[in-house]
């Protein structure tokens, strides 16, 4: 199963509305629109070249991910930011992903390992580059960081899980974009064990270690002071 998170252009049997869509949602989870701002269906019926009734489509979906608040005859917003909801994404997210990962490590063949690597290999190297430079763009490595979590549990099996863990990730991960803050070193010890981890079908230990990995990062966005 393929998510293409990331990729603004067009594939097979997609509408331009499913390809606006997901750059409407990436500049939300981005930080490009900020939690709380107006989201004007004029201004981005510009941005996006599309039209309003389109945009309303677009927007309710978006509502319903809890990416975008309707106010009704007010319009919508980007949804705000609190830390109850920080947390609650966290559980939530830890809920699905250490099932599909149990379900992956039982299921997961030779092409599922070596995607476990390739994905690691590009996110270790986004990550000594953060550690080496100090301070860096966080916007890459939350991609690469997406591409090993999702290589993890890409033999799960279970089409409707990873659906659903994508959108909770989506807005666990709005959460980085906002601070814009690197974890450093321990981010990459954990990535490395966890891959270790995941390739020796040690179900128990990886997920302990994406446990304890996921709440430390609810501990280090809290730290900031940015979210309300």
């Amino acid at each position: 199963m393929k998510i293409h998170k990331f990729d603004i252009s067009g594939h097979p049997g997609e509408t331009v509305g499913d390809i606006t869509h997901r750059r409407l949602r990436g500049d939300i989870v981005h930080g490009r629109f900020k939690p709380g701002q107006k989201l004007k269906l004029d201004l981005l019926r510009k941005k996006y070249d599309i039209s309003v009734t389109t945009l309303r489509e677009l927007l309710s979906s978006l509502t319903n991910e809890g990416l975008v608040t309707a106010e009704g005859q007010r319009g919508f917003e980007v949804a705000p930011i609190s830390k109850a909801d920080l947390r609650d994404l966290a559980d939530l997210r830890l809920l699905l992903e250490t099932h599909a990962l149990r379900q992956s490590i039982a299921n997961g063949d030779i092409e599922w390992e070596a995607g476990v690597v390739s994905s690691h290999y590009k996110l270790e190297t986004i990550e000594r580059e953060l550690i080496a430079g100090g301070d860096g763009p966080v916007q890459p490595w939350v991609r690469h960081d997406w591409d090993f979590h999702f290589a993890m549990i890409a033999a799960c099996d279970r089409p409707n899980l990873m659906r659903t863990h994508s959108s909770v990730f989506d807005r666990f991960m709005r959460y980085h974009m906002i601070i814009l803050e690197f974890r450093g070193e321990k981010a990459k010890e954990d990535h490395i064990r966890l891959r270790d981890l995941t390739l020796a079908r040690d179900a128990d230990a990886a997920v302990e270690l994406l446990i304890s990995h996921v709440e430390s990062g609810v501990d280090h966005i809290l730290a900031t002071g940015r979210v309300p």
